[in-house]
């Protein structure tokens, strides 16, 4: 009989019932998980088992499934226990403990510099009126009637100041990359 002889350390005779047992196995294995590479896991964990304990083995009926198959749902129980440890430890863990590096945040700021200098070296290229109505309105935030009132001039010279920079402006920082934000509402 193949297991006394597997028992006895023949790895021919255990190689033999390999063959024979582990398609079986990992059939159940994969009923159990829905998984193959679980499935292939535990076939594999299962015949290490069986190959350790093989003078534990009992036959049922002459045939060693029946011992296979209790071995691979035993290995699935422990599995599921182990991932439930797992994911119960994952709860208690700090949702946000990460830290973020302090050279990003320096690498951000010098870049935020860099694009706001590039920004005001093109606003101050602008004439006179233009680049103050830019400054009101687009990097101040004030309405065009705000700035208008700050300029003394009519509220539509502010509206046609901004527009011509706006144009200006695309075109003095289309090859940079940076810009400011040209869709500012006019009439807050």
């Amino acid at each position: 009989m193949l297991w006394q002889q597997a028992a006895r350390g023949d790895r021919a005779a255990f190689g033999e019932l390999y063959k024979r047992h582990a398609e079986a196995v990992w059939n159940y294995a994969y009923r159990l998980t829905g998984s193959w590479t679980s499935a292939e896991d535990l076939t594999s964990s299962t015949f290490l088992t069986a190959w350790q304990k093989l003078s534990d083995l009992i036959l049922v009926n002459s045939s060693a499934r029946p011992w296979l198959f209790t071995v691979t749902s035993n290995l699935v129980r422990h599995e599921y226990r182990r991932l439930g440890r797992f994911s119960r430890m994952l709860t208690r863990l700090p949702v946000n403990d990460t830290t973020r590096d302090h050279a990003d945040d320096v690498a951000d700021a010098a870049d935020a510099d860099h694009r706001l200098r590039m920004v005001l070296d093109a606003v101050g290229k602008l004439p006179n009126g233009e680049r103050r109505a830019v400054e009101l309105c687009l990097l101040g935030e004030l309405s065009t009637a705000e700035a208008a009132e700050v300029l003394r001039i009519a509220e539509v010279s502010v509206r046609a100041r901004i527009s011509r920079a706006r144009s200006k402006l695309r075109g003095f920082l289309s090859d940079t990359g940076a810009g400011i934000d040209t869709t500012a509402e006019e009439g807050r």
